[in-house]
Order: C-alpha cells, then structure tokens, then sequence
C-alpha cells in the first residue's frame, strides 16, 4: 500500500487509523494496532479518572518503543477528546494529554482552538472531526494538522453527506489532509476512499468485535447478527444524531426526542442543559448495554458492520482490511 500524507505524518506503514470508540477502545486494542503498523486512538471519556490516562498513556508509550523497533512496522497512538460543554473534564484531560505526551489529538463536537493552540505547543499534532466544509475551513484556519471527514456511513456520531461528495469537496478546497471516517469495512472500502483524493482512513465499527475489546460476547455478536440495514439515527444518547444498531429495544423507545426536548432545545438559555443531561443519561445507557447484560440493548455502530463475520483479534481484522 502506497505511502501517503497520513503514514508520513504519524509515522505508519498503512494509512489507517482505529477509529476512538466510547466504551470500546482499549490499551490493548490500540498496541495491537501499534504492532500492526496503523495508528490506534481512545477516548479520553473511557477513563474514570486522569490518573487512569496517564497510566494508559505510559503504557502505550512503552508499547510504542517496541512496536517501532526494526523488526516492526511502526505505530503511533493518540485520544480523542470532547472539546464542547458536555464534557466538563475536557480541560484537565487537555492537560494531561499535553503534560504526559501522545502523538495525536481528534476533537470533536466543539471548537479546538484551544486543543491546537496547547497541543502545538508540546509539538502534538490535532486532528478535527468536521461534517461539512464550513467546519473544515474553520479548523484549518485555526491551524489543524489534518481534518477527519465524517460522513454519512460513520458509525455513532455521522454526517449528511456521501463519502464520495464530503472526500472530494473538502480536498477541493482545503489546503491541509483530508482522512475520512466512516464506511470502511474492507479493502475495497479503503481503496475507494483513497480514490476519491483522502489521505487515510478512520475506522470503527470493524474493531468492536474484536477479541481484546472489553465489551459484552452479546455486543460483538450483535455486529454479526445484524447488518447495514439495520443501522438506525437516533436522537436519545446525546442530543446529537448517532447511529445505533436497531434492536428490538430501539425501535421500542423509538429514535426521536421528546416533544419536551424539543421545546427545552429552542430555549437558548436552557439548551445547553438540556444537552448536558441528554448527553449523560445517553452515555449511560450505552454504557449499560456495553459493559453487562441487559434487555436495554443501546449499541453504537455503523454500516460496515456488514463485514464482520467472526470475532477475530485486532491485528487479522487489520489484515482483513489491507490484503
């Protein structure tokens, strides 16, 4: 596979990286990644504690040493931080991050002006989730090292727009690397991105039935069980539209907010609340379903679950992936 923007920035063989997943990625995952020659990234939101990231950060640094010796193929390792006011650890895991050192930070949902601005400073490079061009002019005005092109295929929080229209129209008029994220399940999907003018690739969905991922057997099971038809939008775990396999206890709840939220979200001073709440109840209902049995199965993914087959280790779905 030809070398790109993304191998020559993070220092990889493949111009892939494990897409963070909330409850989903793992140390373990992300070594695994290390040692295959692609990037790995977890979010900052699946430790309880910032003691916690930096020991996950000291172990992956360590794992780093070994994954990029001769006989290895490369790796580089980075988090995912929630950059708006639902998060309110946000700034202290902005500390940590630049304080221990990563290779890379993806923002999302909010403005990374401050995460850049911290982040260059210990020489960390920034990536910024962005679902149309408006948003990628303005990051890369702030200084962004490359943009992560979410489009419609992506699995929890998705765009609007097709892989083929988001790549092409932001490397038509963006000056920095495009790498897209979401509908990637195979070769062909990797290839067909690379075509349209991305740099890399962010994947997700693949890696959650992945054997080191510390979810429930029911969870990985269900992104074999289930295929790409059966992804559904909602609006119930944070506000934001998220795609969500749809179970029988989806389609119960249903997708859509309550007539109330949607009242509290046109108060401007109440929105912010209201997001806050939705967005914590939401957390912790995927968390739930994630992590114990329960009958309020709430499980994030996207279409490319189409090609999971089997419960396989990290390192053959990569291999799945480039060969």
């Amino acid at each position: 596979m030809a070398t790109t923007k993304l191998t020559t920035l993070l220092n990889i063989k493949y111009p892939i990286i494990q897409a963070p997943m909330f409850l989903v990625s793992n140390t373990k995952m992300v070594i695994e990644a290390m040692k295959s020659g692609i990037a790995g990234c977890i979010p900052a939101l699946n430790y309880r504690t910032l003691k916690d990231i930096k020991t996950a950060i000291q172990e992956l640094k360590l794992a780093k040493v070994e994954a990029c010796l001769p006989d290895r193929q490369g790796g580089s390792f980075g988090f995912n931080l929630i950059v708006n006011k639902s998060n309110p650890k946000y700034k202290a895991q902005l500390e940590v991050l630049c304080s221990e050192g990563v290779d890379f930070i993806i923002t999302s949902l909010g403005s990374p002006e401050e995460t850049i601005k911290k982040a260059h400073q210990k020489n960390i490079k920034v990536f910024c989730d962005v679902t149309d061009l408006h948003f990628a002019k303005k990051v890369e005005s702030l200084g962004a090292d490359a943009i992560i092109a979410v489009n419609n295929e992506a699995g929890g929080h998705r765009g609007n727009l097709s892989p083929e229209n988001l790549i092409k129209q932001l490397v038509t008029n963006c000056k920095i690397p495009i790498i897209s994220a979401g509908g990637v399940g195979c070769k062909t999907d990797l290839d067909k991105m690379l075509s349209y003018g991305a740099v890399g690739v962010s994947v997700g969905s693949p890696f959650i039935a992945s054997e080191e991922a510390n979810v429930t057997k029911e969870y990985k099971q269900a992104c074999i069980d289930y295929n790409a038809k059966d992804i559904v939008v909602t609006e119930k775990i944070s506000g934001t539209p998220c795609t969500v396999i749809n179970t029988p206890y989806v389609q119960k709840i249903g997708t859509k907010q309550t007539w109330i939220e949607e009242l509290l979200n046109k108060n401007k001073k109440l929105k912010k609340w209201v997001k806050m709440i939705r967005f914590s109840i939401g957390m912790k209902a995927t968390q739930n379903a994630a992590t114990k049995a329960t009958y309020k199965t709430v499980w994030v993914a996207g279409p490319s679950i189409e090609h999971t087959k089997a419960i396989l280790p990290v390192h053959k779905i990569i291999e799945n992936l480039i060969n």
